[in-house]
């Protein structure tokens, strides 16, 4: 057993951020994250990709993350990369694994920097190879350069799509054409949330370059897709989508790539009993955090996109918030000067949000991503239906924990990430009452897969309790 001051989980920008800051102040910090290097689903792979031409067409905002990486590597925290953290025990103490061996840390305080993760949107055929998330792809392009052979379609809304396609272009990949599921209207909706959005005016810019290099480069765009179909034998063969405005099209297809925003990553703030609560613009779960991102549960800090969907930018402020109000509570640094140095990274956070209710409004996913037909698939670990979960929920009003007793959807290796809100959505349309109301799955350890070796490995000195 071995401990620290600070635990931070999660090395993407707020992870770093707050290892930066903490240790600034002397604190001692452990940062583990599952993947093999930092920089997070952002700057995935930047410290070896950014200074090559690869890094120059994923952009300026991407290359960014580089020196972050460099500042972190010589902050002095350790930095244990390849970990997975899969329990966290009052106190704090917690599991974790690493190169098949666990063990544990004692931690005065944690940090969750774990992130965000792309809105699950099940559709009939999603589940068949050929099927990936924009996310996904992305992955593959900035840590391999790898470039599908065949056009993509890409089906979706938000941000993400239109930054994916134009740094598939500039790779050398082709697009059939962008199904845009933004509904109707939704620019005038928005409208009144654009002076507050003025203050982070070059990332409207950004979106803004991004749609008119699609247009300079003739991706052909269809505008308010409400539905899609998936199918092929073995394999995505054939994509057929209807319009607002009743247009039916079927098209061939050998990939597509879908999107439909994110959400934070809240299963580890569940398992510890941090408590939640519905964010009705973005359409789930946020942690209750107060103004340094500490949780209900003294000592426990979400940073991030964990925190509620802001970006790189607020995602970088909260880490450094965070690391700061840990070092008064662990370090003993005196309160004032940490709210002097704090102060102006408040009213950066509050320009870095500024931005939100804008685009929350504008790409708020359209009501077909929570009703998908009776047929599909919603739970892919146990490939439970929508049919099968509206059926159990019209007996009574059972809620998502029943519902997983019944059908057992959510308890496969996801736990619920995959499945949980879209569950949440069809409780509340057979229940007739609000999604906010229906509640989320009760998440319990270990929060991933844990083998009886790894269990084993665990010394007698920490048994687990």
């Amino acid at each position: 057993m071995s401990a620290v001051d600070l635990l931070i989980v999660g090395a993407g920008p707020a992870g770093m951020a707050a290892a930066v800051a903490a240790r600034r102040h002397g604190l001692t910090v452990l940062v583990v994250d599952d993947q093999p290097a930092p920089g997070g689903q952002i700057w995935r792979g930047v410290e070896t990709v950014a200074a090559t031409p690869r890094g120059a067409r994923l952009g300026a905002s991407y290359r960014s993350g580089a020196e972050r990486a460099a500042g972190f590597r010589a902050c002095g925290a350790t930095y244990e990369p390849g970990s997975q953290l899969w329990q966290i025990e009052p106190g704090f103490r917690a599991f974790l694994t690493r190169n098949g061996t666990a063990r544990t840390v004692t931690a005065k305080a944690i940090v969750l920097a774990t992130g965000a993760q792309e809105r699950p949107a099940p559709f009939p055929g999603w589940t068949l190879p050929g099927v990936l998330t924009v996310g996904a792809a992305q992955i593959l392009l900035k840590t391999a350069d790898t470039v599908p052979v065949q056009p993509v379609w890409i089906a979706g809304s938000g941000p993400l799509p239109l930054l994916y396609m134009t740094q598939l272009l500039a790779a050398g990949g082709k697009i059939a054409g962008f199904l845009d599921t933004t509904p109707h209207g939704r620019m005038m909706a928005a409208l009144p949330h654009l002076p507050g959005a003025l203050s982070s005016l070059g990332d409207l810019v950004k979106g803004l370059a991004w749609t008119l290099a699609l247009k300079r480069a003739g991706v052909p765009v269809i505008r308010h897709v409400t539905e899609l179909v998936a199918e092929g034998e073995g394999r995505l063969q054939t994509l057929r989508y209807r319009t607002e405005d009743g247009r039916d099209g079927t098209v061939p297809a050998e990939v597509l790539l879908v999107h439909e925003g994110v959400v934070p990553s809240i299963h580890a703030p569940l398992a510890l009993g941090c408590a939640v609560e519905w964010h009705a613009r973005q359409l789930c779960y946020v942690p209750k955090l107060d103004a340094w991102g500490e949780s209900s549960q003294p000592g426990i800090f979400v940073a991030g996109d964990g925190a509620g969907i802001g970006g790189v930018g607020a995602a970088e402020l909260r880490g450094r918030l965070a690391g700061l109000r840990a070092a008064v509570t662990i370090g003993g640094l005196a309160a004032a000067e940490v709210e002097a140095e704090a102060r102006p990274l408040h009213r950066s956070l509050a320009r870095a949000l500024a931005l939100r209710p804008f685009l929350d409004v504008l790409f708020a996913p359209r009501a077909q991503v929570f009703a998908p037909p009776d047929a599909t698939i919603v739970c892919r670990c146990e490939e439970v239906t929508a049919g099968d979960i509206r059926a159990r929920a019209a007996l009574g009003r059972p809620g998502p924990n029943q519902l997983k007793a019944f059908t057992r959807a959510g308890m496969g290796p996801c736990q619920g990430r995959q499945c949980g809100y879209t569950v949440m959505h069809l409780v509340a349309a057979a229940q007739q009452r609000p999604v906010g109301e229906v509640g989320f799955y009760r998440v319990r350890p270990p929060l991933k897969p844990v083998t009886l070796g790894e269990l084993a490995s665990l010394d007698e000195t920490d048994p687990v309790s």
